[in-house]
């Protein structure tokens, strides 16, 4: 997928950060340790030869002592170029999983078939949920099935779900569950109700696993990669991930983005070298999965701002993953920005409408940390690996600042 860079060469923009997809001069050519000069208060010990007289013992020792301390600052150098840590924030289903998936992926050397039918029963879950989200929300908007019988076959499949007679747990998904989403899925309605998600709870997901029933209901089943990346598994707790990239050694933290996760943020804080903050645009007109009462894009403002102004991250640049940019393209024409932020005039135009989401964000860095925006899908492995090849120089640039040498 191409995804056309914003610029924000204008000098009366807020943010003069690096712009959506402009990469940034290599930190190779400029390396401190490499330029460095020796401080100016401290003296080489100078090397004197009198009528082939020795070096004394003192200053022996203090040659001795020079070198060591030469040999410490190279080697600290190295170290805080190679070794960086990195926290992944967001609230829930901003897409910092499936960036840790897409990790595995291009410096993990990807899923094995094990690792692969281990998402079996997630994805079984996320059909299922999708379509007792589906029925619940006909019922409390009030909509009919085109095809009567589907209303019987609906409350069957609620029935089902609440005594909990679905085994998603075997090796094979359940034919009569599999018959039942069939029919509920294929009804005309559902047309409707895919337009009307802005009104009720649904997975980002839940079109791609229903339009795939066929090939997931069978019984040889194992999930390809892109069922992985689209697979939700409720992140708790904080699960970490380490890779190298280049000479890079990163050690990436993926914490839980729900309210009831985040008090759990704060044993990841220390010695953080960067922090991926990551915004699902298409959230824009939908509601929290705990909370039906409160906007998702209004939440990730306020943890943002929760973040970005916090005394831990002082010394920290935040890179922003506005994320989900694939669903936000397909939603834009359909469902107006502007219903839900009024003061937005640029109308179904992608780059406008991203540039006017990045300027609410940047708005709230009281701080004034350096921010470094970029259009993500985190479903898309190329984008992904791009992003992070322009990510990388920035990483580098923060662990060299958090190791006092920049």
């Amino acid at each position: 997928m191409t995804v056309q860079p914003i610029s924000t060469d204008d000098p009366t923009h807020p943010i003069q950060t690096n712009p959506f997809g402009k990469s940034r001069q290599s930190l190779t050519s400029n390396h401190p340790i490499s330029s460095c000069r020796p401080c100016s208060h401290i003296q080489a010990p100078k090397v004197v030869q009198k009528m082939g007289v020795c070096m004394s013992s003192e200053e022996k020792a203090q040659r001795a002592r020079t070198l060591s301390i030469d040999r410490q600052l190279a080697n600290d150098g190295e170290r805080f170029k190679r070794d960086s840590k990195i926290l992944l924030l967001g609230s829930g289903e901003s897409g910092k999983s499936t960036i840790v998936k897409q990790m595995k992926i291009i410096h993990l050397n990807g899923y094995s078939t094990e690792e692969l039918i281990g998402f079996r029963s997630s994805i079984w879950h996320n059909l299922v949920d999708s379509v007792k989200n589906i029925v619940d929300a006909m019922q409390k908007l009030q909509m009919e099935f085109a095809d009567p019988a589907n209303k019987a076959t609906a409350e069957k499949f609620r029935e089902m779900y609440r005594l909990r007679k679905m085994d998603l747990d075997g090796s094979t998904f359940p034919r009569d569950v599999a018959d039942m989403i069939h029919n509920i899925w294929n009804d005309k309605i559902m047309e409707t109700m895919i337009k009307r998600t802005s009104e009720f709870y649904l997975l980002d997901s839940a079109p791609y696993f229903l339009s795939s029933l066929e090939r997931i209901r069978a019984r040889d089943y194992v999930p390809n990669v892109q069922d992985v990346l689209r697979a939700r598994v409720k992140t708790t707790g904080i699960t970490d991930t380490r890779f190298a990239m280049g000479q890079l050694h990163i050690h990436m933290f993926d914490v839980g983005g729900q309210r009831s996760e985040r008090k759990k943020w704060i044993h990841c804080f220390e010695a953080v070298t960067s922090i991926i903050f990551c915004v699902a645009l298409s959230e824009y007109d939908q509601v929290l999965l705990e909370d039906s009462s409160q906007n998702r894009m209004g939440e990730s403002l306020v943890l943002f701002e929760s973040v970005i102004n916090s005394r831990w991250f002082y010394r920290s640049s935040i890179i922003l993953f506005l994320n989900k940019v694939d669903i936000f393209r397909e939603k834009l024409p359909r469902i107006p920005l502007e219903n839900y932020f009024p003061d937005y005039a640029g109308g179904p135009d992608i780059n406008k409408a991203a540039k006017y989401i990045l300027y609410k964000f940047t708005l709230l860095n009281r701080a004034k940390l350096k921010i470094y925006p970029h259009l993500t899908c985190a479903t898309d492995t190329s984008n992904i690996r791009l992003v992070f090849a322009a990510v990388k120089d920035t990483i580098l640039q923060n662990a060299l600042k958090a190791s006092g040498i920049l």
